[in-house]
């Protein structure tokens, strides 16, 4: 075994640990919002708004990262429409803290490929998910993104 690859496992090893020891720590309630959030996102670039539509709370407010606020009959509607149309979305990192096991919120870091009124843009985002449990289901009630 070479030096360069020694040095190379001794670094790997304790980082792939670390991480292996943090996923195992998520409880069911953490594992299952860290998914959905990601399934919110595969939904809406797949446009399946009957999916989508079972997890926005009534009252959500959806922030953009320009300001733009939606409801989600906002938010479907101009899914719908082509008004917004997300082309892709990719998490580059994600965690999720529950409290009380029925409010949860979801912070991440992603591409996305979006285009807005006819014009195609690329963001890199920070954002923030609230997450409530109501009546044993998930319900995203606050969204708010800023640009990185």
């Amino acid at each position: 075994m070479s030096l360069k690859s020694t040095l190379l496992s001794i670094l790997i090893i304790p980082f792939l640990f670390t991480c292996l020891l943090v996923v195992a720590q998520q409880s069911p309630a953490e594992k299952f919002l860290l998914q959905l959030h990601e399934k919110k996102f595969r939904w809406m670039t797949e446009k399946k708004l009957d999916s989508l539509q079972t997890i926005l709370d009534e009252r959500l407010v959806y922030i953009h990262s320009n300001g733009w606020m939606e409801t989600a009959k906002e938010v479907i509607d101009d899914l719908k429409s082509g008004k917004l149309i997300i082309n892709s979305v990719k998490v580059n990192e994600a965690t999720v803290r529950v409290f009380k096991n029925n409010t949860g919120i979801v912070t991440g870091k992603g591409a996305f490929n979006v285009v807005v009124n006819d014009k195609q843009v690329e963001l890199n985002l920070y954002y923030t998910e609230v997450y409530i449990k109501k009546k044993n289901n998930w319900l995203l009630v606050s969204r708010h993104a800023c640009k990185l």
